[in-house]
């Protein structure tokens, strides 16, 4: 897997340009996100909080409905997930 500052600057530019992704490219950054989002509050240990919860559901179901959702809520979903990603990188960091 990619280093997590390649993998934010890859879900910034698929926001960016948008219109370029297909929706099984949409799908796949997004599930990769959730799956990343997982495994950083595995490490941080953040797991348990409700509305991180949430956050990951959202996630889920744009990542399975990435063919109906318009070129704005795409960007703005995969822009929620670099900061996400970002904020949990910052935690870790501080951590160490």
């Amino acid at each position: 897997m990619s280093s997590i500052p390649a993998f934010i600057s890859e879900l910034i530019r698929a926001a960016n340009e948008i219109e370029k992704l297909t929706p099984h490219e949409m799908s796949r950054l997004l599930a990769r996100s959730v799956d990343t989002i997982r495994d950083m509050r595995e490490q941080t240990g953040r797991v348990g909080r409700r509305r991180a919860r949430d956050v990951l559901i959202d996630l889920q179901v744009a990542s399975s409905r990435a063919r109906d959702l318009s070129p704005e809520d795409a960007r703005d979903t995969l822009l929620d997930a670099a900061d996400l990603i970002r904020a949990l990188r910052i935690m870790q960091d501080g951590e160490e």
